[in-house]
């Protein structure tokens, strides 16, 4: 196995026993908002916007490198 995907592979098992061992219900407060969730749906929500973030600048950045 590369060693790329054996790091991702260990991020992920990290990721999930995180989420899982945190539980609780929490508020989360967003400019006049408060919602109350659980943070294993903000954890998996906001997991998932830094991999999309991730994912689009690299996707930008290759492409501006193809272009140059």
């Amino acid at each position: 196995m590369k060693p790329k995907m054996v790091a991702i592979l260990i991020l992920v098992i990290v990721l999930v026993v995180f989420i899982v061992q945190n539980t609780n219900v929490a508020d989360v407060h967003l400019l006049f908002w408060t919602i109350s969730m659980s943070i294993i749906i903000l954890l998996f929500f906001v997991a998932l916007l830094g991999f999309a973030i991730g994912y689009l600048a690299h996707h930008f950045i290759t492409e501006r490198k193809k272009k140059e």
